[in-house]
């Protein structure tokens, strides 16, 4: 294939390891959600009404934190929280309007009514400053062509296989929120940061987890449940990855303080008066924030799926990446650049880098990345059906 370059490299994993992952209530984490929410919710309308993609990107957000007054056995909120909504998308086509502030709307309140337990519209208040996109940018949607041209210059990067340390942090926090846990520890809310450090073969997790203060009677009635989450995180490390690690739970806390020494939420979120949000700030398309690997210049929620290669090749080069490893299962990193105005089908450069290549497996490299681009159709479909997680 025209432009690719496979290289050989020797990996060595770091002495050092440390990754990241957001939960799905960090004020971040939300902002990715929503916005991809938005995303997809556009695209639909857009098809089923003029049967192509219009152009828009919505990932412009932030969410501004409110003002909550924490009591143990249940406090109130005194102000909402506000996410701000900006860039563009197509409002009229041929007279016709286009209810972008509804579909706005209804993607930020079905999402909360599905993730976060007690965020609610009287809660979280949403502010549309999208506007319309530019006429060059615009008319790229205009075009006949079967790829339409990128509509940015963005070096992208995807790796493969993850880290056990990777691994752990993404596993381990879509743990503490799934259903199962949330039930038998109703008490943790969805606003959970994990942070992995592997020294050598040395393991440790810092997590921050938001507790409701509704399902907490008093300081020792904190500190108790807050043993047995610790608890729970060890069983689940050693049971799932065989690992003992040295855990962490709100470092903050502080004892014989009362609320003010617990880390207390009305709602479960830490964005109702202590942390805002933004799209960016978020886990990468694979799920985490991993500080040894290579990152990407752009994030991908929001972003148009037929022409935002922030979007595309995003999740494009993990998608290689990992289609690599599983046929040659060697670690390797996977570089796509675009040129705005190029056809994505077509980057600027594809390079990729595979631990001690050796004879007969490039042809396997080619013949893998030849296979993608061909059906790169298949693949954009999958991503207006929303068939990747981004966040």
């Amino acid at each position: 294939m025209q432009n690719l370059k496979i290289n050989s490299f020797n990996y060595t994993p770091p002495r050092i390891e440390i990754v990241e992952r957001k939960g799905i209530g960090h004020p971040d984490t939300i902002c990715d959600s929503i916005a991809e929410r938005f995303a997809l919710n556009l695209t639909k309308y857009y098809l089923k009404k003029f049967n192509r993609v219009l152009h828009f990107n919505v990932d412009k957000a932030l969410l501004a934190a409110g003002e909550a007054k924490t009591k143990f056995g249940g406090g109130k909120i005194l102000k909402p929280m506000k996410i701000f909504f900006g860039d563009r998308a197509t409002y009229c086509v041929e007279n016709e309007v286009i209810p972008v502030d509804e579909i706005l709307i209804d993607s930020v309140y079905s999402w909360l009514k599905e993730n976060l337990r007690f965020v609610n519209e009287e809660n979280l208040e949403v502010i549309n400053e999208i506007k319309h996109g530019s006429e060059e940018l615009a008319s790229i949607f205009r075009k006949e062509e079967e790829y339409l041209p990128a509509n940015d210059t963005s070096a992208l990067v995807g790796y493969a296989p993850p880290t056990l340390l990777e691994k752990c942090v993404l596993e381990l926090e879509q743990y503490l929120n799934s259903k199962e846990f949330k039930k038998r520890f109703p008490e943790s809310g969805e606003d959970i940061k994990v942070m992995g450090l592997r020294e050598d073969n040395n393991f440790s997790f810092t997590i921050a987890m938001a507790f409701v203060d509704r399902f907490v009677k008093d300081e020792k009635d904190y500190f108790r449940k807050k043993d047995e989450i610790l608890e729970e995180v060890r069983r689940f490390l050693s049971m799932k990855f065989g690992i003992n690690a040295e855990l962490y739970l709100n470092t903050l806390d502080e004892k014989n303080k009362g609320e003010e020494g617990c880390y207390l939420t009305v709602t479960g979120t830490s964005a109702e008066s202590a942390d805002s949000g933004e799209v960016g700030r978020g886990n990468r398309v694979n799920g985490v924030i991993a500080l040894n690997r290579p990152a990407g210049s752009e994030a991908a929620p929001g972003k148009n799926m037929v022409s935002h290669v922030g979007k595309i090749y995003n999740i494009l080069a993990f998608d290689l990446a990992n289609k690599i490893y599983e046929r040659i299962g060697k670690h390797n990193y996977v570089w796509l650049l675009s040129q705005i105005g190029r056809p994505i089908d077509k980057p600027l450069i594809i390079s990729i880098e595979v631990d001690k290549l050796e004879k007969g497996e490039e042809k396997i490299i080619e013949e893998i990345v030849e296979k993608r681009f061909e059906t790169l159709k298949d693949f954009i479909n999958d991503l207006i059906e929303g068939k990747f997680k981004v966040c």
